[in-house]
């Protein structure tokens, strides 16, 4: 009697190989999307939090701040957030008041280009 070895046959790895194959591409179409919605998600996120800090600085001081990083200064702010589409935090657009009688930051943008997974510009969040 002849010993059988042990181990897979070359057809038996290419099977495989092809189910893998197959089920990766129907898996990372969906994960490659959710990772740009979770972007979008964080974008809304972090202006949210921009904007609402940006009101309690003037509810406090009476005035608006001249840049992010004042409301770091007061500890308004641990850090500037990021923004996640850019991934920096220079890119931010500041929104100055229309009135010139009013200095200072009133709103924040995204600086990125483009459009989110819900259909809207970036710059329109």
């Amino acid at each position: 009697m002849l010993a059988r070895k042990c181990g897979f046959t070359l057809i038996e790895m290419l099977v495989v190989m092809a189910i893998v194959a197959l089920l990766l591409t129907i898996a990372l179409p969906r994960y490659f999307g959710s990772l740009d919605k979770t972007k979008d998600v964080a974008l809304e996120e972090n202006l949210k939090v921009l904007r609402i800090t940006l009101d309690k600085f003037y509810a406090d001081k009476g005035r608006n701040p001249e840049t992010l990083e004042e409301l770091v200064e007061h500890k308004y702010l641990r850090v500037v957030p990021l923004d996640p589409i850019t991934e920096s935090v220079a890119t931010w657009v500041l929104v100055q008041s229309r009135d010139v009688n009013v200095k200072g930051i009133v709103d924040v943008k995204s600086g990125a280009t483009g459009i989110g997974k819900n259909g809207r510009a970036y710059a329109t969040f």
